[in-house]
């Protein structure tokens, strides 16, 4: 496969690379591959792979990344608030998804899809329940079982388009006119298989797929008032376009989430998240999962001001990640705790008695990431598993 190089405009420090890692399959299709090259301390080119011979126009489009979006953001130092050394893992099991599959326990449905049996289900009702038996042990906790489709206007209240628009994936269906059913049979009868002009005949884009539980949540208590704090909870299936970062289980399009919502006063909130942390980092503990909990920041994509949102997040530290470990030197984001400050409240009119909009907080646990790096740690040897999971399964 041909392999070009561009070089940056602008040279990056190194301590954007992860950065810049995180985004550049979402610059084209094209990209099957690639490493940067660095030199003097500074990234300065970008060795490509590409699915076809020719430029694609990849340099035009990576420099405009680099200098419209990289290249403004700082450069962190990691904040880490809790860590968890090996206890009871003895030893990484780095090639635990491709065993999962020779085993028959998974098996890769299409990109970024994933299907699984035993011990898997299991360990993911197992902590499912755990994280839910945290969420309604909290002050007027409920819990709401929602709808995969979510409406498409609920994104656009807020924004979520401008911010995250390379996750973003869309429900169609044709067009409701019978000459339209009649059109797409017939097209589709002659070519015997799907083909792209059919696809003319879909009129439909009220619906997506959630990228995260909580916006059903906020989309439930649109417009009202709330008589007291709240903590909401659901778990249901979520999507994200990842481009060509899917691997194995790590980064699914198709995951589920087991999601808590923090509604009401300031103190409520960041006490509510305050708390579910602890309590998260105890279980970990409890099961001997080696790891930590960072300050961190959500992966905007090329917007004007994503380094100030960047910044903002980091120096208010408004969101953390529980990160674990998956072997030796690399780690998994398994869950984030996050304080929306009154973001959502406003963009929902979500208010309290007081005639104030509600602040806001979340945690997000993705289960088959929690599960995958349980199983690098510990394998799928159950009799190494530690004893409290092993009586509550």
């Amino acid at each position: 496969m041909p392999i070009i190089t561009i070089p940056l405009r602008k040279t990056l420090p190194l301590g954007l690379a992860p950065a810049l890692r995180s985004q550049l399959f979402f610059v084209s299709p094209e990209i099957l591959e690639f490493s940067l090259i660095e030199q003097d301390g500074r990234i300065q080119a970008i060795a490509v792979t590409t699915a076809s011979d020719g430029d694609h126009g990849l340099a035009e489009k990576i420099n405009y990344l680099v200098e419209t979006d990289i290249l403004k953001q700082k450069v962190f130092k990691s904040k880490v608030v809790w860590q968890s050394p090996p206890t009871g893992a003895s030893g990484y099991h780095a090639d635990m998804f491709e065993t999962l599959v020779a085993k028959g326990v998974a098996f890769e449905a299409a990109e970024g899809q994933v299907g699984f049996g035993e011990p898997m289900i299991g360990l993911i009702n197992y902590f499912d329940r755990r994280i839910r038996q945290i969420a309604l042990a909290m002050p007027n906790a409920q819990e709401f079982q929602y709808p995969t489709l979510l409406p498409t206007s609920v994104l656009d209240t807020f924004g979520y388009f401008g911010s995250f628009p390379h996750f973003a994936m869309f429900v169609t269906r044709l067009h409701n006119d019978i000459n339209v059913y009649q059109a797409f049979r017939d097209e589709y009868s002659a070519n015997k298989r799907i083909t792209p002009a059919l696809f003319t005949h879909c009129q439909n884009h009220d619906y997506c797929l959630p990228p995260t539980m909580c916006y059903h949540t906020y989309h439930q208590l649109r417009d009202s008032t709330l008589a007291s704090n709240r903590v909401v909870t659901a778990k249901g299936k979520s999507f994200r376009f990842e481009a060509k970062y899917y691997r194995g289980l790590e980064r699914l399009w198709d995951f589920t989430i087991r999601e808590i919502v923090f509604l009401g006063s300031r103190e409520f909130v960041l006490e509510c998240r305050e708390s579910f942390m602890r309590a998260s980092f105890a279980l970990m503990e409890e099961l001997g999962l080696s790891g930590f909990s960072e300050v961190a920041n959500d992966p905007f994509f090329v917007t004007q001001d994503t380094a100030g949102k960047i910044f903002n997040q980091r120096m208010m530290e408004l969101k953390y990640e529980l990160r674990l470990n998956v072997d030796s030197e690399r780690t998994i984001a398994a869950a984030s705790f996050n304080f929306h400050e009154n973001y959502f409240g406003d963009a929902f009119r979500i208010s309290r008695e007081d005639r104030t909009n509600a602040l806001t907080g979340c945690v997000g646990f993705g289960l088959e990431r929690l599960v995958y790096a349980f199983l690098c740690q510990y394998g799928l040897d159950e009799s190494k598993w530690p004893l409290s999971l092993k009586r509550e399964m």
